[in-house]
């Protein structure tokens, strides 16, 4: 099964990928093959089939339950066995596959997994070039600036052994001045996130100019300082200094704990430990990135330790306000995410559950971007806290 449909999806567009997984599923008993795609801010799981117009409440069905939970879901209905599966890539979650299969064997349920992986990675590999894909995945049109930052950013969720990194941006359609980036190097993880002055299509070049300029001088093996002086200049020289972005930028051996970063006017970092705030990480700020000021940006460090949950995050979660102009606030923040960790909730669950406390706050419509990164660094770990062993029953 997975070896023809494997090479069945060399040649395939994305929207045959429903009928040439249901004709090779077939082969080894697996019929009413659905496959549902998350949607862009995880509320609704909508069906890539062209017939089906399936669509299910990720807070509200078997199916988003599979989906919020990281875990495989078997119910019977008229002597046929259900499952609801999580299609992961990595640890990225795309959506859930739903299967029909005569029993929950073992042997079964290790076929509905195996094709929930290869579907998913069916699913990552045609996506870059479908607009199929992008139109299931939004509730409503995308504001420009937001169609230019959101092709800028990695995968939202990424995990190893000993590593979990996880993020949030909105108002999904219309973010326009945040931004998220990070990368795998041997044992380092670099880091970013900045925030650009603004909510329109400057801030939105602003903050890709940002990301652009960081990329190209990291890999180009420039340490953390130089980076951001090398973004400093190139938003200066591209608006004059009428344009201007705050950010951190980091680096985490993974192998070590150690962090070293560079504030530039830009909120800083939260450690949680042991399931309670123990600090914001202060460093001495440098001027936001776009002034080109004299100044020398301080390179800090801290170590952490096993379990520490780290926090990035943009002021625009902290500053939301209720219709009595009381701000979310920063304990508030971080008393979210310690108690969603004290329930157990994986990393990617805690921050989609943040946002619609945050958008609940301000009744749906945020004023700002307000963006959050979430790491999570565990020493010699066997198995990543994100993700749940799938329940065979």
């Amino acid at each position: 099964m997975l070896a023809t449909l494997l090479e069945d999806s060399h040649l395939a567009t994305l929207e045959r990928l429903p009928e040439l997984v249901g004709k090779r599923a077939a082969a080894v008993g697996l019929s009413e093959i659905l496959i549902m795609l998350a949607d862009l801010r995880e509320e609704t799981l909508v069906a890539l089939h062209p017939a089906e117009k399936h669509s299910f409440p990720v807070d509200a069905s078997m199916a988003g339950r599979a989906f919020r939970d990281f875990t495989l879901i078997a119910t019977a209905r008229n002597g046929t066995q259900h499952f609801w599966v999580p299609l992961l890539d990595g640890t990225e979650r795309l959506g859930v596959l739903g299967v029909a299969a005569a029993d929950r064997s073992e042997s079964t349920v290790d076929h509905v997994r195996a094709l929930a992986s290869l579907v998913a990675l069916m699913l990552v590999s045609k996506r870059p070039h479908s607009d199929t894909y992008q139109r299931l995945v939004r509730a409503k049109p995308m504001a420009v600036a937001a169609e230019v930052v959101w092709p800028l950013m990695p995968p939202l969720t990424f995990a190893t052994d000993n590593l979990v990194l996880t993020a949030v941006l909105e108002p999904a359609y219309d973010i326009g001045g945040d931004a998220i980036d990070y990368a795998i190097e041997g044992q380092v993880v670099h880091l970013s996130i900045f925030d650009a002055m603004g909510h329109d299509q400057s801030a939105g070049l602003t903050v890709a100019l940002a990301t652009g300029t960081s990329r190209s001088h990291r890999r180009r093996g420039a340490n953390l300082v130089d980076i951001s002086i090398a973004v400093d200049e190139v938003i200066g020289e591209q608006f004059g200094g009428q344009r201007f972005a705050t950010g951190v930028l980091a680096e985490l051996d993974f192998r070590t704990g150690v962090l070293t970063w560079v504030n530039r006017g830009h909120p800083p970092p939260l450690v949680i430990r042991q399931g309670r705030w123990l600090r914001q990480l202060q460093c001495r700020p440098s001027p936001p990135m776009g002034f080109r000021l004299p100044a020398s940006p301080v390179l800090c460090h801290e170590h952490l330790e096993p379990g520490d949950r780290l926090l990035f995050y943009t002021d625009g979660i902290v500053e939301a306000r209720d219709s009595h102009g009381r701000q979310f606030g920063l304990r508030r923040f971080a008393d979210f995410i310690i108690r969603r960790e004290a329930d157990g909730c994986p990393a990617p669950e805690t921050l989609r559950r943040l946002m619609r406390t945050v958008l609940d706050h301000q009744h749906g419509r945020l004023q700002d971007d307000a963006s959050a990164l979430l790491v999570e660094w565990q020493h010699n770990r066997e198995k990543s806290l994100l993700v749940k062993t799938p329940n065979r029953a």
